[in-house]
């Protein structure tokens, strides 16, 4: 697995939160699992902008850091779904905050954007 150059700041709450939720796609993966268990299939069509790799990595560090949960069902074909833990559940406040965040900035975005003539 990769090992970062500069260690966690262990001391740093904001530090470890960024380690454990950075990531383009992690909120909104803990987000979709708190709807339900998913397939990987599942997540990589809802989230089709981003290849199944990146969000293949980025569920392995939420399953690393214990926000999500991994079943392997021994049939066959074998099949995996992921689930939320409760310590990943406890970031869904958090999330909810941010979307609340970005929907009241959403103005102040569109037009910081066409401003800087990068508006789609």
């Amino acid at each position: 697995m990769y090992k970062k150059k500069i260690p966690l700041d262990l001391d740093c709450g904001v530090a470890i939160a960024m380690e454990v939720m950075g990531g383009k796609w992690k909120s909104c993966i803990l987000y979709e699992l708190e709807k339900g268990c998913k397939r990987p299939s599942e997540l990589h069509r809802h989230f089709e902008d981003t290849s199944p790799r990146v969000i293949n990595q980025q569920l392995k560090e939420l399953e690393m850091h214990g926000m999500i949960e991994k079943t392997i069902y021994p049939e066959l074909p074998p099949h995996v779904e992921y689930s939320i833990t409760d310590d990943g559940r406890s970031l869904i406040p958090i999330i909810r905050m941010l979307e609340q965040w970005g929907n009241d900035f959403r103005p102040k975005m569109v037009r910081i954007l066409e401003k800087t003539g990068m508006a789609e």
